[in-house]
């Protein structure tokens, strides 16, 4: 049972446009929950994300998820950029602390856990399809792990600099290695309504060991589904949803993630969208 929200609340939330179908409230209302955090998290659908960080930071809102369109808007509205964030060029977590707002960026952490859970990556091989945001923060975050990475997009320029990132090579999508250790879809391909697209031919998936796609609607891609049958191990979009969420809370609250209570949330929710 949800405690009664009081005048010590804390308000989170996310801002996006739009914002209406995020699985975050589900998950952080449940990890405020069973932390025992006096915490709510509400979604903002955001066309102005000036006015809205200007609004967080007079109303003492104590963190914001940042979402499509606004995670590279942001960046110059923050008081302070880490790292991490500053190199992917896109934010996806706003801390509010003392009067100024922190910008982070999670996708990057969540995207190396999950694809943790099926293979090191310190020393492996990786190709990441697409140049966006999520592709940036992919790349980045398995060089960083210790793995080569090699980028390949429709666009080979757009590869081009996010290779550059982390000092990995790139190509257009026809020229991608045949090989590698693991191989990880950033596009939208294979992403509901369009579900039975992929990104990558069947025949080419045997020279994978891992598969990842960021898509989770739905949760088994075709992508995915035709990487099983070729012997792949496969990871679904949701690992990254629920880790880069779990750090984003960590981040808030400087407590560990409630992360069974997160993914029974997540699952509650797309059961409850489908």
């Amino acid at each position: 049972m949800r405690r009664p929200v009081d005048t010590q609340t804390r308000l989170y939330g996310i801002i996006g446009h739009p914002v209406r179908h995020s699985l975050s409230p589900a998950m952080h209302n449940a990890a405020f929950l069973a932390a025992g955090e006096n915490a709510v998290y509400l979604a903002f659908d955001v066309t102005d994300p000036a006015a809205a960080l200007a609004g967080a930071r007079a109303l003492g809102i104590g963190g914001l998820s940042v979402t499509i369109p606004h995670k590279e808007a942001v960046l110059p509205l923050l008081d302070e950029v880490d790292p991490p964030a500053r190199r992917i060029g896109a934010v996806n977590t706003v801390i509010h602390r003392d009067g100024r707002l922190l910008g982070a960026n999670t996708d990057a952490a969540g995207a190396v856990r999950a694809l943790e859970e099926a293979i090191p990556l310190a020393g492996r091989r990786v190709v990441v399809l697409g140049a966006g945001g999520a592709a940036r923060a992919v790349a980045v975050g398995a060089a960083e792990r210790g793995a080569s990475v090699h980028v390949a997009n429709r666009t080979p320029e757009r590869a081009r600099a996010v290779a550059a990132l982390c000092g990995g090579t790139f190509s257009g999508l026809s020229e991608m290695p045949g090989e590698a250790d693991v191989l990880v879809n950033t596009t939208p391909v294979g992403m509901a309504p369009a579900a039975g697209e992929t990104p990558v031919p069947a025949d080419r998936l045997p020279g994978f060991r891992v598969v990842m796609d960021i898509v989770y609607a739905p949760v088994e891609t075709r992508l995915l589904r035709e990487a099983a049958a070729a012997g792949c191990r496969v990871v679904n979009g949701l690992r990254m949803l629920l880790y880069q969420a779990a750090a984003q809370f960590e981040l808030w609250t400087g407590r560990p993630a409630p992360a069974a209570a997160m993914e029974a949330a997540l699952y509650r929710g797309l059961g409850e969208e489908g």
